[in-house]
């Protein structure tokens, strides 16, 4: 076998690699959207989609533009990150949640963007799906939470806020980005 075939080989096994870790998580996040929604009960079922993890967005479902790395060609081994658009109104205003999924071992980590991670063991089992729902929704939650506690001190100026928020006005998308506003 010549040094040229070797390497060859070496990459077919790390391309392979890198096509499971990508449906592992594409499987994850397709999971995470159907129940993340069911488990908000927004009752017309329209209150998750997966998007993008940077960048200006729409409450859309965006297919494999969701995901960092491309569903196909010569692609990393290594974390992949994906976006949530939650419905946060009645109407239509959502913000965007980005997760960074990376397998550890035999643990499989996602973690909020500016936020906690969470380890499920691999497999996921279905058992773990209702705490890990609670972990977003306590996040998300817990933002606003914390921002109107810091309103009503008085304490609210020059934060960072680790969300992406987005609402279409007139046919026209608007995106929020609150990420360093002065107030």
């Amino acid at each position: 076998m010549s040094r040229f075939d070797d390497l060859v080989a070496t990459v077919e096994t790390y391309q392979a690699l890198a096509e499971e870790n990508y449906n592992r998580i594409r499987r994850l996040a397709e999971d995470v959207r159907l129940g993340l929604c069911h488990y908000l009960d927004a009752g017309d079922g329209n209150c998750v989609h997966l998007v993008p993890p940077g960048g200006p967005f729409e409450a859309r479902s965006y297919g494999d533009q969701a995901f960092s790395i491309p569903p196909r060609g010569f692609r990393p081994l290594g974390p992949v990150s994906f976006g949530l658009a939650v419905r946060i109104s009645r109407k239509s205003d959502w913000l965007r949640l980005t997760l960074h999924c990376r397998k550890t071992g035999d643990t499989f980590v996602v973690q909020i963007e500016e936020g906690s991670e969470y380890e499920f063991h691999l497999p996921i089992l279905e058992a773990d799906a209702g705490p890990f729902y609670d972990h977003l929704y306590d996040h998300i939650l817990g933002w606003f939470t914390d921002n109107i506690e810091r309103y009503q001190e008085g304490a609210y100026g020059a934060r960072a806020i680790g969300f992406d928020f987005s609402r279409p006005e007139s046919g026209k998308e608007i995106e929020f980005s609150m990420q360093s506003m002065d107030y």
